[in-house]
């Protein structure tokens, strides 16, 4: 009978000690990438790494395509929490010897279609996408044969994998928080922004059910975007049409770089937080 492969045919052809074969094909310790391509090249060849791939005991990606929409692009006070998960990703593929190729689309929206092309010519062997959760991105990359994995987004049809904070319940948290301090009225800014967003104005409510009272509808607010500019926009034309802001008492925030602008716009009227009225992002 022919014998299996071993780890150890996979070092001698790649001339590397077992140790940085077994490191290489699992990820488990900062090698260069000519180290770690050498391996992964024998692997290949003497058939150790389909039998290994069968068994899903390895880690075998090597070039992953990284999409952002553009608004998310730019290092700034603005994307601080996008560039906080691009900053972990980046630190975690260095580690591991993984390759990132971006790609930025072209408006705010990210292309299927052209991260599908890219990600071939690039021999990728995965897809991450930031902040872009759109039924059509994701049937269309979901109907490739590469893995994908959105990260600070949602599928709700669950055909590909998602990394998300849990929107919802700290929303909930959130008001649970402020109802406790005695707040009803609590003002919901937020934006027609993607599935993340509507989880948090699920959570507003949630909370306001669990405390067996009516959610506020006339007290849901919607600004044009997430900058802090939209936000300020948005409760100055507020202020301007209802001094008293519908009586409300605390404003839910759905990001705290609205709550940043709905805190410069309060600040201008001479509207004193948390003394007049509760800001919370």
């Amino acid at each position: 009978m022919e014998r299996k492969v071993n780890l150890k045919d996979v070092a001698r052809d790649a001339d590397v000690s077992l140790s940085t074969a077994s490191h290489a094909l699992n990820g488990t310790a900062p090698l260069t990438i000519e180290v770690r391509e050498r391996v992964l090249d024998s692997a290949k060849r003497l058939g150790y790494l389909d039998r290994r791939r069968k068994k899903a005991t390895i880690a075998t990606l090597r070039v992953l395509l990284l999409a952002i929409p553009d608004d998310a692009a730019p290092e700034s006070d603005l994307n601080l929490v996008s560039w906080t998960i691009l900053n972990g990703l980046r630190k975690e593929c260095e580690r591991r010897g993984i390759r990132i190729v971006p790609y930025v689309s072209a408006g705010r929206r990210i292309d299927g279609v052209q991260v599908r092309q890219i990600a071939l010519s690039e021999r990728a062997d995965g897809i991450v996408v930031l902040n872009d959760d759109q039924p059509e991105l994701i049937r269309s990359l979901a109907s490739s044969d590469m893995p994908v994995v959105i990260v600070n987004g949602e599928d709700p049809a669950m055909l590909v994998d998602t990394v998300t904070p849990e929107n919802r319940f700290g929303a909930r948290l959130g008001i649970d928080h402020l109802l406790g301090l005695g707040h009803r009225r609590i003002l919901h800014l937020t934006w027609k922004g993607r599935t993340t967003i509507r989880r948090r104005y699920d959570g507003f409510s949630d909370a306001y059910f669990a405390a067996q009272l009516p959610v506020p509808e006339d007290l849901i607010v919607e600004a044009e975007g997430y900058e802090p500019r939209h936000g300020e926009a948005a409760i100055n034309a507020l202020l301007d049409r209802d001094p008293r802001m519908k009586g409300a008492t605390a404003v839910f925030c759905a990001a705290d770089n609205l709550a940043l602008g709905c805190l410069k716009a309060l600040a201008d009227r001479d509207i004193r937080v948390p003394e007049a009225i509760s800001v919370l992002g």
